[in-house]
């Protein structure tokens, strides 16, 4: 199904604020956004409405639609809420990935591997979401899941920072690798703890360089 000029709206509009174009606390001003999407204002309204959700986008009093800005404490929320949920719908699912599923598996990793080397920083949340959706989607769990996406696509943009930024993209490729293979073996416990715990450093290493920008505004523009 092709998808609606609020959804194709709403994607390109993800992928203006994920990949920094459009910083936290900027206006998305409708009428100039909706011409130049090419879309009436009814559609834009749904297209806000649908990044809402995720949390990429926040109304205020007097300004509209703006783009939203995390605090350091709420990036720990959310990576601690991610560690909760992810082993859970893991556990739920790895028992019933297909030979398939794990073909797809490893050609994301082939390419996250790629595109890291490459030093493409636009294709590594894309890959990082399509690695765990793919993991979890035999879960059987569709409020979680959906849950789980939103998550994931809120995160983006900041676990983009924090693998271009510190030391998390060797990390991150080898982490990835080891939860796959325990997962394959039939480990699920063990690929349960090894994500959870690479939810949970991946969220330590980003608060720590989220309060380094608070503290030095210099390194907000390197």
């Amino acid at each position: 199904m092709p998808p609606t000029r609020a959804t194709a709206a709403a994607d390109e509009l993800r992928r203006r604020i994920l990949e920094g174009e459009y910083p936290a606390g900027m206006q998305l001003r409708q009428a100039v956004l909706a011409e130049e999407l090419g879309i009436s204002r009814i559609p834009f309204r749904e297209a806000l409405i649908l990044l809402e959700a995720e949390g990429l986008v926040q109304m205020e009093a007097h300004k509209g639609a703006v783009v939203a800005g995390f605090s350091p404490e709420e990036v720990e929320e959310l990576f601690e809420f991610r560690a909760l949920l992810e082993p859970a719908l893991l556990e739920k699912s790895a028992p019933l990935l297909t030979a398939a599923d794990y073909q797809e598996l490893d050609a994301i990793l082939r390419e996250y591997g790629d595109e890291l080397r490459a030093e493409n920083p636009g294709r590594w949340g894309a890959l990082n979401t399509a690695l765990h959706a793919v993991l979890y989607r035999r879960a059987r769990s569709p409020r979680m899941l959906a849950t789980a996406e939103q998550l994931l696509q809120s995160t983006d943009r900041f676990a983009r920072m924090q693998i271009y930024y510190t030391d998390g993209r060797e990390r991150a490729e080898r982490e990835h690798i080891e939860i796959v293979t325990e997962c394959r073996a039939g480990n699920v416990k063990k690929a349960a703890r090894l994500l959870r715990q690479h939810i949970l450093t991946a969220g330590d290493a980003l608060v720590r360089l989220l309060r380094e920008r608070q503290q030095s505004p210099d390194l907000s523009k390197s």
